[in-house]
């Protein structure tokens, strides 16, 4: 049994039962539907098919980051056990919630000066950011100490690669990420942006798509081009989706048949309600351990 914990955001978009039986702690987001407060709590407020169908019916969705005094009534009880923490946060580059981690920690130190707490910015999302989090609960079993944890995690941080596609771009146009006319002529062509998270955890337009068939071995050749080892990449795969189960379906089959030494399955998770605000139905992303990223 280690004397600290893992901990994370509800923004990795792991199942619940994943984090329970990886012995991952986490703490919620949350998001306003027309108005009504939830938490994103992985599904278990608002099942994600009524979720999605909702954004599609024009519900309109708001989300919030967690703030210090959240971040403090989180972490105390763990301290008060005597535990030490590592917490990874979602990337700076989509939220400021590292910052409220680093102030509630800064607070907490003073408090429990014995105890140690590590604040990383992750600069991972949705389920790529759970890869990470399924890596060191990994490193932790096998007995890995806190300080070379920490460590580990700040020096592999860049080689966990994203890569998503949208075949619906409507909630891409309304969050302003997309232009309206750059939004309807692309509706109207079919095309799919395939877009990556950068070396400093922003989420990057790279390529456009011309339909979701395509679009969908352009993202699993990303893969073909970048995973460790390439064609004998040995580590887990993760795809998350939102309302599009088939996509990421098709696209974890052509990972599964060009990775034969892949460990296990490529594992399915529903983005969450948190990040599916800002990219509707009709999102695909994979994630997997690569070369660094560098730009």
């Amino acid at each position: 049994m280690s004397n600290y914990i893992l901990s994370c955001c509800s923004t990795a978009d792991l199942s619940k039962e994943h984090f329970e039986k990886r012995d991952i702690h986490y703490i919620c987001f949350h998001f306003e539907m027309d108005g009504k407060q939830y938490s994103d709590d992985l599904g278990q407020s608002i099942p994600f098919d009524e979720f999605y169908q909702a954004m599609v019916d024009g519900a309109d969705t708001k989300t919030s980051q967690i703030n210090t005094e959240e971040f403090m009534e989180y972490f105390e009880p763990f301290l008060k056990e005597g535990k030490d923490i590592l917490h990874l946060t979602l990337s700076s580059g989509i939220s400021g919630v590292y910052n409220s981690a680093c102030i509630a920690k800064n607070e907490l130190a003073e408090k429990y000066p014995e105890r140690k707490i590590y604040i990383v910015d992750s600069l991972a999302a949705s389920s790529g950011y759970g890869l990470l989090m399924d890596k060191l609960a990994d490193l932790r079993d096998e007995g890995m100490d806190l300080e070379t944890l920490v460590s580990w995690t700040e020096e592999h941080l860049l080689n966990l690669h994203h890569w998503f596609f949208s075949s619906d771009l409507t909630f891409f146009i309304k969050g302003g990420r997309v232009s309206k006319t750059s939004g309807f002529v692309g509706n109207m062509l079919s095309i799919c942006p395939l877009l990556n998270v950068s070396f400093e955890g922003k989420l990057i337009p790279r390529f456009k798509i011309r339909t979701k068939k395509k679009a969908i071995r352009a993202i699993a050749d990303k893969m073909i081009e970048y995973a460790q080892n390439r064609a004998d990449y040995d580590g887990k795969c993760y795809i998350s989706y939102s309302a599009c189960y088939d996509d990421a379906r098709a696209v974890a089959d052509i990972i599964e048949e060009s990775f034969p030494k892949l460990n296990g399955k490529v594992e399915l998770y529903s983005i969450g309600t948190v990040i599916g605000s800002h990219t509707g139905p009709g999102t695909v992303a994979l994630f997997f351990w690569g070369d660094k990223r560098v730009d």
